[in-house]
């Protein structure tokens, strides 16, 4: 598609294929959600999308890509792909930003499903997004959120170089749900990268995701915090979809 540029990247490691969904690998990717990401005792998602009858855990999947597609700006996105191995659709992995052209900083999300886990798969597909990010991007900081307790996505940060950022809140479930913030900057995600990743098709959506301002920001009044900062950390959107269920 020429005129939706995103549908053209690709990130290639040696186990696995990050892609923008086609119509089929999005009802694929669909049907794994709906199959399970995680153990029924543990949430590791914010936002609880896996919590429902099948068809419904189906529909909150292509809703999300549909609705991250529907607001795209390139001062606010969010690039869903999924992760394909030996070509079958095994999971979906994000990079999102806000204000990417002033703060260089991405958030990453992912989830492989759960007959997935545990081949090595969400390494792959871990360092094939960060590869994207820092090459593909020129971004200058990776950012994750991780619940306590997600052991697994814990050691996979801990693995690629990302130091503890500090912590944030949610209520999941109807209980205080901690979870702690991890940053990569590019000069450790260089000293740790062993992964070979190649990328292709991201030349001609590159305007989507640069955009500078040209205006001077409006100055809040002192004491108070401006609407988008608010709702932002450090200059990526403050969380509210997922984290991580990919080891």
């Amino acid at each position: 598609m020429h005129n939706w540029p995103l549908t053209g990247i690709t990130v290639r490691t040696p186990l696995v294929e990050l892609r923008h969904p086609t119509p089929q690998d999005l009802d694929a990717l669909a049907d794994l959600g709906a199959e399970g990401v995680h153990t029924p005792g543990f949430m590791p998602f914010f936002s609880q999308w896996t919590d429902g009858d099948p068809a419904t855990v189906a529909r909150r999947v292509l809703q999300r890509h549909w609705r991250a597609m529907a607001d795209w700006s390139a001062d606010d996105w969010t690039l869903y792909l999924v992760v394909v191995h030996k070509g079958e659709v095994v999971g979906s992995q994000s990079l999102g930003a806000r204000d990417f052209a002033v703060t260089g900083e991405v958030l990453l999300t992912s989830w492989l499903g759960l007959r997935h886990q545990g081949l090595g798969l969400g390494g792959h597909a871990r360092a094939a997004s960060l590869e994207l990010a820092f090459t593909g991007l020129g971004a200058q900081d990776a950012f994750s959120v991780v619940r306590r307790g997600n052991t697994a996505s814990q050691a996979v940060c801990r693995k690629f170089g990302f130091t503890h950022d500090g912590t944030q809140i949610n209520a999941v479930r109807g209980e205080r749900a901690v979870s702690d913030r991890y940053r990569l900057t590019r000069a450790a995600w260089a000293a740790a990268r062993t992964v070979p990743a190649e990328i292709a098709g991201l030349e001609p959506a590159l305007d989507l995701f640069r955009a500078a301002s040209t205006s001077r920001p409006v100055q809040a009044p002192s004491g108070s915090l401006p609407p988008a900062l608010a709702a932002t950390l450090s200059g990526v959107r403050y969380a509210p979809e997922p984290d991580h269920a990919d080891v």
